[in-house]
């Protein structure tokens, strides 16, 4: 089994920052993409940023310039660095990888329980 748990979310004021973490464990051969999404109340699941392998970023317009995805591919972690958050950056974030699990040797996506950011002042 695969298991993703991230940590890091919180209440921050307006302008703040919050740092996301997402570590990746269990039965993984190997891992491609990781990345995180998130979903705000009454609202889809939305792309925040995505990281490949290789390092090959990509983000969704509402955080560009603002938030920074990272990983260390040696220890099966994912990070998102969130910066000058607003409140329309309230939303539950969920981390994804895509695995390929030693047990089966296939490639599926694996998410976490998601964390709550929360920026009000």
């Amino acid at each position: 089994q695969v298991q993703l748990v991230e940590s890091g979310g919180g209440l921050v004021q307006p302008g703040g920052s919050l740092r996301l973490s997402c570590a990746a464990s269990g039965s993984i051969f190997s891992i491609n993409t990781m990345g995180w999404y998130r979903q705000a109340p009454g609202k889809q699941r939305e792309l925040v940023a995505r990281i490949t392998s290789g390092g090959s970023t990509n983000y969704a317009d509402s955080v560009k310039g603002r938030f920074t995805i990272s990983r260390d591919n040696a220890k099966n972690t994912v990070n998102l660095q969130l910066n000058s958050l607003k409140p329309e950056d309230t939303a539950i974030y969920y981390c994804v990888a895509d695995v390929k699990a030693i047990t089966t040797m296939r490639h599926l996506d694996y998410w976490g329980q998601g964390t709550q950011v929360t920026v009000s002042s």
